[in-house]
């Protein structure tokens, strides 16, 4: 019996780096399953951010400014020996500190709860 002749078929084996697989690459960025990154329409300066943000929620500021000033009375009434005025600046500060808080949680669902542009 003659045997018939074979054609040689070559090995085949998976292409690998010559390092090994590479868990990061740190010329791109990490690719992020469900986070698509928005590009930025422009650079504001800090000026323009304060700005805009303060329309966008200006009890804010308003409630920042109203906490500074209840802690310059307070520490200036209690400069002075004058204890009860002192205690109530205090406590309109916490007043104000808790109206703040207030008001970037109210800002934060808010723009939470507005639509996409």
């Amino acid at each position: 019996m003659a045997s018939a002749p074979t054609a040689a078929v070559p090995e085949q084996t998976p292409e690998r780096s010559p390092s090994g697989p590479v868990p990061f690459d740190f010329s791109q960025p990490p690719v992020i399953e469900g986070f698509n990154p928005l590009p930025r329409t422009k650079d504001e300066s800090i000026k323009d951010k304060f700005l805009r943000k303060t329309k966008e929620n200006p009890f804010v500021p308003i409630g920042c400014l109203g906490t500074a000033g209840a802690l310059i009375y307070g520490l200036r009434a209690f400069h002075q020996g004058k204890t009860r005025q002192s205690q109530m600046l205090m406590r309109g500060r916490i007043f104000a500190q808790g109206f703040t808080v207030v008001a970037i949680i109210v800002g934060v669902f808010a723009t939470a709860l507005k639509p996409k542009q």
